[in-house]
């Protein structure tokens, strides 16, 4: 199983992190703005992400007000073509970029789109708040959503099949997911699906919040959507991975990897690598990894980037 978190690189990170409590590391600082800061920006790109650059777009726009910041997400796949067609300024994706769309975006610029993480997201599998189940499989998952079942799993059709009793046993497993434009549809496909083909009768929903409404509103529903968008009337299921151990979608087992539907929320950008970022952009990025843009990812529900990180990827941006 792929572990995109390893615990040894987190070990410092971990002493200040609650398995209970979304924490932000100490080492954080405030965001101090700058002179000179202005222009529009426009983000093209995932839905995942759509709420939390929206609050870093707001906060932003506060700080220096002739900023202009339009914020589209339709979907990961929709970012890199706007970020080779020049249409957005940034792209950012619930998966990493694919080997094809970087090359595209090497062939028209000659070096290749800079990657930056800007939050840590458990991928969580939700039903209704009144299932009594708390723990399913990958290779359970893989049975309900796939019809390949390429990790052996005999077809999951009823709640029955996974050992609920009573009113449960019989009623077949409505299922809720998103569309292929999604980089979370890509990313549940390849971590539960070992890239296995969906079900026909999944229901595809354009946006992440849809997933979890439909799931609220079906009490024998099941679905996948990132973290930050589970609600009151939806139960965050533990997944076990290769090893069989359950594990919760929270913040300890996002940063050691335990549990296995964990991903790194990206942002693209375009930067030529001897051209330092025009202040709009450097100034937009030092916001979202700083203490104020990392609280604004835990306002909308996602883990904030480990300390040490944020520091690589603000280096990767020449800016430390």
């Amino acid at each position: 199983m792929k572990r995109i978190i390893c615990m040894s690189a987190l070990a410092v990170s971990l002493t200040a992190t609650s398995a209970f409590a979304v924490d932000i590391d100490s080492r954080y600082q405030s965001y101090q703005p700058t002179s000179g800061v202005s222009g529009s920006l426009k983000s093209v790109g995932s839905d995942t992400l759509n709420n939390v650059m929206t609050l870093w777009a707001e906060a932003y726009k506060a700080k220096y007000p002739s900023v202009q910041i339009e914020i589209e997400g339709k979907g990961s796949s929709t970012a890199p073509p706007a970020l080779i067609a020049g249409t957005s300024q940034m792209g950012p994706m619930s998966r990493a970029m694919k080997p094809a769309e970087s090359d595209a975006f090497e062939s028209k610029y000659g070096y290749k789109p800079t990657q930056v993480r800007v939050a840590v997201d458990t991928l969580a599998v939700y039903v209704s708040k009144d299932n009594p189940i708390n723990c399913l499989s990958l290779t359970q998952l893989d049975g309900i959503f796939s019809k390949s079942r390429l990790t052996g799993s005999p077809a999951v059709k009823t709640w029955g099949d996974l050992g609920l009793t009573g009113e449960w046993a019989s009623k077949p497993i409505s299922i809720f997911g998103r569309n292929s434009a999604s980089g979370t549809y890509a990313y549940f496909k390849e971590i539960a699906m070992l890239n296995g083909d969906y079900l026909d009768t999944v229901k595809e929903q354009p946006g992440s919040s849809a997933v979890v409404q439909g799931v609220a509103a079906d009490k024998f529903a099941i679905g996948y959507s990132g973290i930050g968008y589970k609600t009151a009337d939806v139960k965050a299921l533990s997944i076990s991975g290769r090893d069989g151990q359950c594990q919760a979608p929270d913040q300890h087992n996002a940063y050691t990897g335990a549990y296995p539907i964990t991903r790194f929320l990206y942002v693209y950008v375009n930067k030529s690598p001897s051209t330092p970022l025009e202040p709009l952009r450097a100034e937009f990025f030092r916001y979202v990894l700083s203490l104020n843009g990392q609280t604004d990812v835990t306002k909308d529900g996602f883990f904030p980037m480990p300390y040490v990180f944020a520091q690589q990827e603000l280096g990767k941006l020449g800016l430390k």
